[in-house]
């Protein structure tokens, strides 16, 4: 490289450059870097951190751009004249210049430093890799941050002596003076002693630090040592664990064994029923409260941790129906829940299989339209997603009314429940239910079609699946959906969904508002749950991915049994299965009956618990109890995506039919909007200016609607023979105050199918 003396620079004044705080391992600051003969030296902003040293333009660059970074440990540092620094690694030269000898001296004593502490962590890697287990590196990270820590405050005596030296020679020179001037031979004698004090007082400081430089070096040339005594205290730690398990094993073996013994001796041919009718199974039920293929769970907290015992030998499992199943009333039922390879498991109707109609399978391939996303988002930060007006491009073909019932993909689930006599089997089932609801969003990151006002869907599965559903938009600001499901198979669903979303620049969180009601005929059982949030992760940059988290709450307002289920928010840092669900079912009382388990996305699990005990304490000083339970069996598992599902907006089997053609629907019906419609068929250009014309439309008939409020609050008058102006009323819901929960919302009030049957749609708006 050629010289850069050559080349006149700019004086380096007000460079400014920022001092690092006592222990920091960052250093910032203005310096001028030589770049050609043509431009000479240029202002950049250096920054020093990790053994790193980077540059910018600007400070704003930082963000985003950087200039150039060159590894301080393999580097060399020379100083060529009052203000210049050379710094050359690996064939490339960094000539830089400071504003003042004294910036320039701050510089390089930091330049030094992180070269020595690069240059002993690469030591310190290159001596570890290998010798240490995974489990190990937070202990090495403790002791680095002790070490550091150490540094640190050496570094800080170190300062301090040299104040205490540069003082305490001031301090002699000025006793020197004294002693030279004539003063009483007395005064003489004491400005030496005091002289001799201050000579002492620097020794005793100088040794003080030495001793604590020894001290750090020695904590330094121990420290892995005591990594590989801590590692040894872990593998033993763990040895004794696996001691104490096997032997919990050994002792669930001999008390099987034992309660076995003297119920082989008295179940005999001879030995006389209690109870007409009932078979000898409930005997050896009593006898096998404790499975050879039992399982231990750790109690649920706040973030639950499921330890698992190996089962010895599943072939030989029996069922257990212990004083845990009858607890919630009812009948022990024998709960065949099997896991199978075929899909059609999930059918479990016990009906004859009716003649089904052909419904669609695919429709036409998703176009690959391109659109930048940050050019319409950036104006739209923190508004509500229902107010953004937004292309097509970022929908799917299908409404919110339609996702709504989506949620019926897995309502076998409910037939099967509603045949269930245990209430805390039902319970197993309707979480399971609540859980299957989102095992469509995985893949589903495009936006439904927010629906107009009045706009319903209905669904009428009553030959196929025994029920028919209704979705009614009830309300535009804020949106809101009325959702009624009755099933002939004894089960009666109804919810109002209001979506509050919020669009944060990086993500975008949905918080479903409402409460989900579920009514099986036979028991009168009534549950209520709400929904959790949904999050919509890199909305600006990489690929969209969708996340479930919170809490659901499923509680049982006869029998009051409760189900409290987690969903884990993804983690990078997590060993946890990515979207794992786990939760608890309990009676009355706050016992624990069934451990749930699985991901929302593909399976949902349950175990029988027949033991409970107190366990050792966790982290956070919580003592957790441990669950034993049979071996899980399995609620639900998610069908297989139709072929060809990516090119088709990954719609599930069911969703391929939501938007199908059907004769018959009310006016209102999502089928019939035309946007919506345009867009299932390819032509988005077309589907924009439908939405547009669409959305102009609500708008008006929203503004008229206004104006006659506002017309007849003005007059004082009342419309329709003395009732009251109310404003826009839903066609087929109504408001009520649930009983149950004290909240108003909208139920079904009747009507449509009726309406439906007569084809007389003469009341429906006119809002496509």
């Amino acid at each position: 490289m050629s010289d850069p003396g050559k080349s006149s620079a700019s004086s380096a004044t007000n460079t400014n450059t920022a001092t690092p705080a006592p222990g920091s391992d960052t250093y910032k600051g203005w310096l001028f870097k030589w770049t050609n003969y043509l431009k000479g030296y240029q202002r950049r902003w250096f920054v020093l951190s990790n053994g790193l040293l980077s540059y910018y333009r600007t400070q704003a660059e930082m963000a985003h751009t950087c200039r150039g970074t060159i590894n301080l440990a393999t580097a060399h540092i020379d100083t060529e004249d009052a203000c210049n620094i050379v710094l050359s690694s690996g064939g490339r030269t960094y000539h830089l210049k400071a504003g003042t000898e004294v910036e320039r001296q701050r510089w390089v004593t930091a330049l030094e430093l992180a070269k020595a502490k690069a240059i002993r962590m690469m030591n310190d890697q290159s001596d570890d890799s290998g010798e240490e287990e995974p489990t190990s590196r937070s202990d090495r990270s403790e002791l680095q941050g002790a070490l550091k820590t150490l540094a640190s405050k050496l570094d800080d005596l170190s300062t301090c002596n040299e104040l205490i030296a540069k003082h305490g020679a001031a301090l002699q020179r000025s006793l020197s003076e004294l002693e030279t001037l004539r003063v009483p031979l007395e005064g003489s004698e004491k400005i030496k002693a005091v002289n001799e004090r201050a000579t002492l007082f620097r020794i005793t400081s100088n040794a003080m630090i030495n001793a604590c430089r020894d001290f750090l070096e020695l904590a330094e040339s121990h420290s892995r040592r005591w990594q590989r005594v801590l590692q040894h205290e872990r593998e033993q730690r763990t040895h004794l664990e696996e001691t104490i398990e096997q032997l919990a094993k050994q002792h669930n073996s001999l008390e099987r064994a034992w309660r076995e013994a003297p119920t082989h001796s008295t179940n005999t041919p001879d030995t006389p029923s209690t109870h007409t009718g009932v078979s000898e199974r409930p005997r050896k039920e009593e006898a096998s409260d404790e499975d050879e293929d039992t399982e231990y769970f750790d109690a649920m907290e706040d973030s639950p941790a499921f330890i698992t015992v190996t089962a010895t030998d599943p072939s030989q499992h029996r069922r257990s129906q212990s004083n845990l199943s009858g607890a919630s009333g009812g009948q022990p039922s024998e709960w065949n829940l099997e896991d199978h390879s075929s899909p059609s498991y999930n059918d479990l109707s016990g009906k004859e299989v009716q003649p089904r109609r052909k419904r669609r399978s695919r429709i036409p391939d998703k176009p690959n339209y391109s659109l930048n996303l940050w050019s319409i988002m950036k104006n739209c930060i923190g508004k509500e997603l229902s107010k953004i007006p937004m292309p097509v491009n970022f929908n799917e073909p299908l409404s919110m009314l339609q996702r709504l019932t989506e949620d019926l993909e897995y309502s076998e689930l409910l037939d099967k429940a509603a045949r269930c006599e245990n209430s805390l089997e039902q319970m197993c089932l309707v979480a399971a239910f609540s859980v299957s609801s989102y095992s469509t969003t995985v893949h589903r990151t495009a936006k439904p079609f927010n629906p107009l006002l009045g706009e319903t869907y209905e669904l009428d599965r009553l030959e196929e699946f025994g029920y028919r559903s209704l979705c009614e938009q009830v309300s535009h600001h804020p949106p809101a959906a009325a959702h009624h499901v009755m099933s002939q198979r004894g089960w009666s669903l109804w919810q109002e969904i209001t979506i509050a979303s919020k669009f944060r620049g990086k993500y975008l969180s949905i918080m479903p508002l409402g409460a989900i009601h579920l009514r099986f005929h036979a028991s009168g059982n009534h549950y209520v749950w709400r929904k959790v949030t949904s999050t919509v992760h890199n909305i600006i940059v990489g690929k969209l991915w969708i996340d479930q988290s919170g809490d659901i709450d499923i509680v049982n307002h006869r029998t009051k049994e409760t189900c409290q289920l987690k969903f884990s928010p993804y983690s990078y840092f997590s060993r946890e299965v990515p979207r794992k669900v786990t939760g608890v079912v309990g009676d009355s009382e706050g016992q624990a009956h069934y451990i749930l388990s699985g991901t929302w996305d593909e399976r949902m699990e349950s175990a029988k618990i027949v033991q409970s005990s107190r366990g050792s304490s966790g982290a956070e000083g919580k003592q957790k109890t441990v669950y034993q339970t049979l071996s899980p069996r399995l609620l639900w598992k998610k069908y297989p995506l139709p072929e060809n599902a990516e090119n088709m907006y990954f719609f599930s089997s069911l969703a391929l039919t939501l938007n199908e053609e059907e004769a018959g629907v009310s006016l209102t019906d999502s089928r019939l909007r035309p946007d919506q419609r345009l867009m299932e068929e390819g032509q988005w250009d077309e589907a924009n200016s439908e939405k547009q014309r669409l959305e102009e439309k609500q708008r008006a008939v929203r503004r008229r609607r206004e104006t006659e409020a506002s017309d007849a609050m003005d007059e004082e008058y009342e419309i329709d023979s003395g009732r009251e102006y109310e404003g826009y009323q839903p066609l087929w819901f109504h408001q009520r105050t649930d009983p149950l929960t004290g909240e108003t919302s909208f139920v079904y009030k009747g009507g449509y199918w009726e309406a439906k049957e007569k084809q007389d749609w003469s009341m429906c708006p006119d809002i496509f």
